[in-house]
């Protein structure tokens, strides 16, 4: 029998529209003869399934079902394709632990953690996980631009904590344009995070368990034609994303080892994806990212086919690994 598999897509971020792909992708490759699939849009108009003819059908959510020809279907699983709240930041996932329903990415704690760049960061750095240099700023806080050079640098990075897609991120190399730059952040969210430039090669590494087994892929190194890896270079194509990336072998086993060990100190399963910084031999963690992007231009999809992981095994793979728990 068939086993009913909710894709929820969507969100209430800047990556709405991000997610829509990835949730397009998911349901294109999932395989129709092992399961039914269902494409559910979250959004802050609300919560339904899209069927075939693109007609919307209300979710119930006090058991997130829906009703079609007068029966009720339930799900047996959802696949998470949702970047950004509430679907990367523990929202949803402490929701279906609360309905007993199997969904893909990590727990609902692990999930805000990890969307939390300051508190990932504050949590490995014990762990001997080398980050750049930080200042925060919440809003309201009084902005010194003298403190926040004298402790980062120039140039820095001034991101939103809780954002995705580089939404709210500004490389910034004048002291002076810092006002504009927190301004910028403080419109994805009221935490940001002030980084230290750090110069050398950008990786991605990704982590998922496929199988039964913590699986590191095959590692892709990001040249961006633009200041850094923003929005347009990771999604307009303004980048060269190499898999495998141009590194030494030494430099590949050691960033692969922290990324494990990262994923497994945290406690993660289901798909990660994971940005370094090589200063020199040293990977410098930037961030970890739970639900990665599943679109065709998306890093994690690329990094499985190099590792001979079709799309349908991945996402197959996703499902029954999320059944098992």
């Amino acid at each position: 029998m068939k086993q009913n598999i909710a894709i929820i897509m969507g969100g209430y971020s800047s990556e709405y529209n991000i997610s829509i792909k990835s949730g397009n992708v998911v349901f294109e490759h999932l395989d129709d003869k092992k399961f039914n699939k269902y494409r559910v849009i979250i959004s802050k108009e609300g919560w339904a399934y899209l069927d075939e003819s693109e007609v919307k059908h209300p979710i119930d959510k006090s058991d997130f079902s829906i009703t079609l020809s007068g029966k009720k279907i339930r799900f047996d699983c959802v696949f998470n394709a949702i970047h950004g709240t509430p679907g990367e930041d523990g929202l949803m996932q402490a929701y279906f632990e609360l309905l007993g329903i199997p969904q893909t990415s990590c727990g609902h704690y692990q999930a805000a953690l990890t969307f939390n760049k300051r508190d990932l960061l504050s949590t490995l750095r014990p762990h001997g996980i080398k980050c750049a240099e930080s200042f925060l700023l919440d809003l309201g806080d009084p902005i010194d631009e003298t403190a926040i050079v004298e402790k980062v640098g120039l140039p820095c990075f001034v991101k939103a904590n809780k954002a995705g897609s580089s939404y709210g991120v500004t490389k910034v190399y004048k002291q002076e344009e810092l006002k504009k730059a927190v301004e910028v952040a403080f419109e994805e969210d009221d935490e940001i995070i002030i980084e230290s430039f750090l110069d050398g090669t950008e990786v991605s590494v990704g982590v998922i368990t496929y199988q039964g087994k913590v699986t590191v892929l095959p590692i892709t190194e990001i040249v961006s034609e633009n200041d850094f890896f923003d929005f347009a270079a990771k999604y307009q194509g303004q980048s060269q994303e190499i898999t495998p990336a141009r590194i030494s072998r030494a430099k590949e086993q050691k960033v692969s080892a922290i990324a494990k060990e990262v994923y497994e100190i945290l406690k993660l399963d289901g798909f990660s994806r994971s940005e370094y910084i090589f200063v020199g031999d040293e990977p410098y963690l930037l961030e970890v990212n739970t639900t990665p992007g599943l679109t065709e231009e998306s890093i994690l999809p690329k990094q499985a086919r190099e590792a001979g992981i079709s799309l349908e095994e991945l996402f197959e793979s996703s499902i029954l690994e999320a059944l098992k728990k």
